[in-house]
């Protein structure tokens, strides 16, 4: 009994092209980074040469992309990069506005927020904890950041990063709302 193999080809100089120029990277630029010469860019992306395994994990490094992502990408749905004001998802409340970056982005390996206390907000009393690191930079007003056993107040220009698995909290402690841009990864959101 024979067995029939679907296999699928793949234009490997036609996607290197395609991801070098998604990525904004001059073939002599990906060639400096990757520490090969400009011609085997050249060569692989004209389909002349067909790389080793080795010899294309070592230019897709430059980009810098693992195999399993060049070869699995899909370069033809570019996923969204701008969001207006009315794109970000609302996840807080009208004390605590929460308003996150990107929300339906499949896959999405960062949380990025736009953070607005009231006067007196808190995160709660219970302090939260979670897998990952938080940072975050206040944009206007003031801060209270708990972060294990140390409390800072924190002003415009002044920020925070720590690793969320400290027990954490966050209070405005001004008379005037406070901003804060944050991120997060893992993705809490």
């Amino acid at each position: 009994m024979s067995k029939i193999l679907n296999t699928v080809t793949i234009d490997v100089g036609a996607r290197l092209r395609s991801v070098r120029t998604t990525f904004g990277v001059s073939q002599r630029e990906l060639a400096r980074r990757a520490g090969v010469t400009n011609g085997l860019i050249s060569l692989i992306e004209q389909n002349r040469v067909s790389p080793s395994v080795s010899s294309l994990k070592k230019v897709l490094d430059g980009v810098p992309m693992s195999l399993a992502e060049f070869f699995t990408l899909d370069l033809s749905a570019t996923p969204q990069a701008f969001f207006g004001i009315d794109e970000l998802v609302e996840l807080g409340n009208p004390d605590v506005s929460l308003r996150l970056v990107a929300a339906q982005r499949p896959s999405r390996q960062l949380t990025v927020l736009h953070e607005r206390y009231v006067a007196g907000a808190a995160t709660g009393e219970d302090m939260m904890a979670h897998r990952g690191e938080e940072a975050g930079v206040v944009i206007r007003g003031r801060i209270e950041v708990t972060v294990g056993g140390a409390t800072r107040v924190l002003g415009p220009g002044e920020a925070y990063y720590f690793a969320s698995q400290l027990p954490h909290r966050f209070r405005n402690v001004g008379r005037e709302t406070c901003e804060i841009i944050s991120a997060c990864t893992p993705p809490t959101f």
